[in-house]
């Protein structure tokens, strides 16, 4: 799918060429925020900031669970999932990468598909992290009194709930480091088109033909 777009180098190379659709757009954005809101009303508190907090963190974490849920529906019934897999040949990029980084070798590694190993890599990582977060955040609400039910805190064993807690606390911290290395990432100038693309949905079709493998990444996928 493409949008019309020019620059000085002619219509072809200017030509936008949809990346992101919105719908994936507002996930992702939302999906952000939700995240944020959520590390702000777990570790704002320790530091110092007092706030009435846990009533947003339970909200906010249910909203992350059903936009999480609805990404895995649209992804399993409308998406492609093989952009995401890791294959062979994203093992070989991500070793002809790692050769050429360290100069062993002059021959520059080749374009990714729509998404690069490093970027599977690290969806697949947020993947497994929160996911993590939710089911221990899900057990951990029937400690707080809510509109549907009374706290329980004898639901589960005292060991289990220690399980519980460090594992959400675990996950909590490297969710942190997966975020500051996330954005890092994406203000790098060599990435700021992947960026533009998940704010406007668009890469020009010379980024698309300098980055990106046509044979894995068909415009119609």
């Amino acid at each position: 799918m493409s949008v019309e777009g020019f620059d000085d180098r002619g219509p072809h190379a200017a030509q936008k060429l949809i990346r992101h659709a919105l719908t994936d757009r507002l996930f992702h954005w939302g999906l952000a925020a939700t995240v944020v809101i959520l590390l702000g009303t777990a570790f704002l508190p320790i530091l110092g900031w007092e706030f009435a907090w846990v009533d947003i963190h339970w909200i906010t974490g249910i909203l992350l669970t059903f936009l999480v849920l609805f990404h895995t529906v649209r992804a399993l019934v409308w998406q492609d999932l093989r952009s995401m897999w890791i294959g062979m040949e994203d093992l070989r990029s991500g070793i002809d990468l790692a050769r050429w980084t360290l100069r062993m070798t002059e021959s520059p590694p080749g374009s990714s598909g729509k998404y690069s190993l490093a970027q599977k890599l690290i969806h697949h990582l947020f993947t497994l992290v929160i996911g993590i977060t939710i089911v221990t955040g899900c057990l951990m609400i029937v400690k707080i009194d809510t509109p549907w039910w009374e706290r329980d805190p004898y639901w589960l064993a005292e060991g289990t709930w220690g399980v519980i807690y460090v594992l959400h606390d675990l996950a909590s911290l490297l969710l942190i480091t997966m975020l500051m290395a996330h954005v890092y990432f994406a203000l790098r100038p060599e990435k700021l088109h992947f960026t533009r693309s998940m704010i406007f949905g668009w890469i020009t079709r010379s980024e698309y033909e300098k980055h990106h493998d046509p044979g894995r990444w068909r415009l119609d996928k």
